[in-house]
Order: C-alpha cells, then structure tokens, then sequence
C-alpha cells in the first residue's frame, strides 16, 4: 500500500515585538476621531440614528457628522406649503425646518455639522437625474447665480440661528463626488468647477472666515485640476475632501453600485494606504497648505458585503490607521450606521451594510477597531519586530507614563483562521508593571458571534435585543497576559487570532 505524502502543517505563527520605549518619539494625532459619516441627511432627525450619534461622540471621540442630501426635496428646503392646498400652479418658499430639527439635534449632542451643499432642489435644478432610491437630484443648477443666492440664504440662516462663532466652526463641503457622471453628478468637470466657484464664493460672501472645501471625488481625481482651478480663479480650497476605498479600480474612480465590476477593481491590499500616501503628498507638492480630509474611505465600496461585518474588517481599520494616518489631517470611515437606503434598506439584523454600528446601534468589530485605536497614547514609539509582515504588525505609543501596543493581524486573501502567540518586551522601569490586555477574534467582543449563537434573527424580540446589548461592551481579555523574564528583560506573552486585533496597555503600579 503506498502511503501517501502528510499534509504540511502552518508554520506557528509568532510576533516578537521590542518597543524602543526610550528612543525617540513622534507625535501620534489621533486623525481617525474626529469626523463621522452618515448616509444621508435625512436620517438626522431619528431618535435611533440620534442615540447612535451620541455613541460616536462618547466612545469614538466624534465631533463633526457629514452627510450628503441636505437640500433634498424630501427635507422641503424649497417646496410649496400648506397655504398652497387648492392652487394650480403652487410656488415653493424656503422652509428650514427640518435641517434646523437635525442641527440643532447634532449641536445638544455636542456636534458641528459638515455643511454639504448636496443635493439640488428639483425646482433649481437643469435636468432631473437622480440618485439612490430616495431620489436626490444630481443635475446642475439651471440658473447658477439662483444656486449661489440659495446657498448664501441657507448659510446665513444657520448664522442668524446660531451665532457667527458656532458657525465659523463648521465646515462647508461642495457636492460629493462629482467624478463619478451618472451617479452623483450628471455634468462634467468644468460644470462641477463652475459649481465649486459659484457656491464657495457664496459663502465666502456671507463670511470669509467660513471653512469651504471640495471637491470630494472619488478615488481623490480631479486633484491637480482643482487645485489649479482654484489658485487661477482665486477660490482655492480651505480643506481639501477626498475620498479612496481599497478595492477602487486601479487607476480610476469606479461609480458605486453600478453593474457586474468584479473583474475590474483593485485587488491590492495597499490600494487606499498608496492612494492616501501618493494625493496627500501631491497635494503638499503643489502648495496647498491647509487641511486635507479623506473624509470617506474604507475596505470596499460594494453596498453589501458580510466580510466587512468580520473581525478582518477591524484588523484592515487598524493597519491602514496604523500606516497612513498621519498623512492627512482627518480621516472618516465609512461609514457609522446601517440606518442606510442608497440601493435599498436592510432588512436583517446584520446584512453585510457599511455600518459601523446595525440597525439597532450594536457594535461590530470595526466599531471596537477605532475604540481601540481612541486608547493609543499622543507619541509613536519606534518598534522592532521579529515575525512581521506586511499584513501582521503593531503600533507601539505612549501617553505621559502609559505604554500602548496595538497588533494587528490582517488576512487579505481568505484563509483559515489560526492563534498565534504575541511577545512583547516591557519598559525598563522599576517596580511592578500591569497589563490589561483587549483582543477582537471571530467570538471575543464580536456581536455577530452572540447574534448566531441566538439563531441570527432577522427581527429582534425586545428580550433578543436586550441580550445582545448586554453583551456588546468591549471587554478585556478573560485569560490575560503572562509575564516572562528574559535576561534582563520582562516579556509579556498572549495570544491573539489571526485575523484579529489585540491592545496591550501597561502602566506602571505606585510602590
């Protein structure tokens, strides 16, 4: 009988790290916390999406929402009232009420508003292409002059409201990507420059100080030609809004949600990383000094994807955080809710959508990823890594007199998962050293795990529900960290999965 050939094992898996916790470090903004994204506009005013919101602020460090879709007919900013009932020929009036409601309810949470000058109302409109299935307008303005007077009105509302010093805190956002023709825009590139003059010149009118940026396109296009639009029409951006997700086409923007692409876009694990590195340093080259914001990225584009509700969705924020976010001034994922509706609503407690939170506010494994990163300290500290690779690897920071290594372990290709022992060497310092060690795998603080341990309901019970809330705090490891003395040294040992993301905190006990 011919024995066959044994199967080769996997080569354990085991990451040594070695901080130099007394080299020099670097400082480590925290670039991933300040904005958050939601759908649409509309969704501002619900008391679920409202109790998320103040999650972001609490627990993620938010402080400005964006969302596109504030000048929607469907939020009646210039549509006919009730006085019309039994006129012909009824003519629309300005009405802020709604967009007051959603600010004001962003501004009691303790949040500012990106100001998106998105979409048009259908009676200032040129054509009547729309996009989503709530139908918001992406034709040009028919009249720009009427474009710029509308938007100068909607601004010096929110002033007379709210005060210039609120305001001048704010950021105002033109259109959103306006390079993908057929979906968000249905002009071209000059028409879209026309635009951004007429509407930043609006604002600028109402208040110079006013913070106006753009041009918001996807895959960051448009760079150089906006920038040189800008500084020829003196109407050069404050910040600049750019936009990049990881399985974008290669070279171009791929227009969301439309039709078979799969052949066609980046299978690159370091598409966004390159792109962020590449634009903002084009950007710096060609003299733009203010802000730049990738004010939307993330892991893919496709609207319904159930990897991106695993733990490999935390491990990829994390190591594109850990490799780029100090190449711009903010960045902000996308996106924070399942309370979603650009191609339709979800219906199952879970559905494969960009939330970082579901449709009852539970957290997902990407939510716990920036919660974790929120506990990095203010300085990088150098680290050497033995085991490493491009894909598994650690951030090493400090804050006054606590250490933080983060560990990230990302599977771009699909695999099978495996547990890999993790080494860390500790700080020199006298006297006794705690560790609290935080770990997200396939089952620890992972929501999907206890929601399919219950069945996988597409409807909570009220009693489903408060189970899954009780369970959705991140909590440390059960079994913690093992102390090992090498030499001279003190290593803390643990294990981490992989894919998966594990936070080591040390501080130093008082004698």
């Amino acid at each position: 009988m011919t024995k066959l050939p044994a199967t080769p094992r996997a080569r354990p898996i085991r990451l040594e790290l070695s901080p130099e916790w007394s080299g020099a470090a670097t400082p480590f903004r925290h670039t991933w916390a300040g904005f958050v994204n939601v759908d649409q506009f509309r969704w501002l005013v619900r008391g679920d999406m409202q109790a998320q919101l103040t999650l972001a602020r609490t627990e993620l460090g938010g402080r400005h929402v964006r969302a596109v879709g504030m000048f929607d007919d469907e939020l009646r900013v210039l549509r006919p009232g009730p006085e019309s009932y039994g006129v012909k020929e009824p003519a629309p009036r300005l009405n802020w009420q709604i967009v007051d409601a959603a600010i004001d309810a962003l501004l009691e949470r303790g949040l500012r508003p990106v100001f998106t000058t998105t979409f048009i109302p259908s009676v200032l409109a040129s054509g009547t292409t729309t996009v989503f299935t709530t139908k918001g307008v992406t034709s040009p303005p028919r009249d720009y002059a009427e474009w710029g007077r509308f938007v100068a009105s909607a601004v010096r509302h929110q002033i007379d409201r709210h005060g210039i010093d609120e305001v001048r805190g704010w950021y105002f956002e033109v259109w959103n990507e306006p390079n993908l023709k057929g979906w968000f825009w249905d002009g071209d590139q000059a028409d879209f420059f026309r635009l951004w003059d007429v509407t930043y010149r609006a604002i600028k009118r109402v208040d110079r100080r006013l913070r106006v940026g753009g041009p918001s396109t996807g895959h960051a296009e448009w760079l150089e030609a906006f920038l040189a639009y800008g500084s020829a029409h003196r109407c050069v951006a404050d910040f600049l809004a750019l936009h990049i997700y990881n399985n974008d086409g290669a070279d171009v923007a791929l227009a969301p949600f439309s039709g078979p692409q799969a052949e066609r876009v980046s299978r690159s694990p370091d598409q966004a990383a390159d792109v962020i590195r590449e634009r903002s340093a084009r950007a710096r080259t060609l003299g733009f000094t203010g802000e730049i914001h990738w004010n939307e990225w993330g892991r893919s584009w496709r609207p319904q994807e159930p990897d991106r509700e695993t733990v490999n969705e935390a491990a990829f924020v994390v190591r594109t955080m850990a490799q780029v976010s100090q190449e711009a001034d903010a960045f902000a994922y996308w996106c924070l809710s399942d309370i979603y509706d650009q191609v339709g609503y979800g219906r199952q407690t879970f559905h494969g959508n960009y939330g970082l939170l579901s449709l009852q506010g539970l957290r997902k494994p990407a939510y716990h990823a920036f919660q974790l990163l929120n506990r990095l300290g203010d300085l990088r500290i150098p680290l050497c890594s033995s085991g490493s690779d491009t894909f598994v690897n650690a951030v090493a920071t400090r804050r006054g007199r606590r250490w933080q290594v983060l560990v990230y372990a990302y599977v771009h290709e699909s695999g099978r998962r495996r547990t890999g022992e993790v080494r860390v060497t500790l700080p020199k310092v006298r006297g006794r050293l705690e560790t609290v060690l935080t770990r997200l795998g396939a089952e620890e603080n992972n929501i999907l795990a206890t929601w399919k341990s219950i069945g996988a309901p597409d409807y909570l019970t009220p009693a489903e529900r408060a189970q899954l809330v009780r369970s959705n705090l991140l909590r440390p490891a059960r079994r913690g960290v093992r102390i090992e003395h090498v030499g001279t040294d003190r290593v803390a040992v643990f294990q981490c999965e992989f894919p998966g993301v594990a936070l080591l905190e040390i501080e130093p006990l008082s004698s």
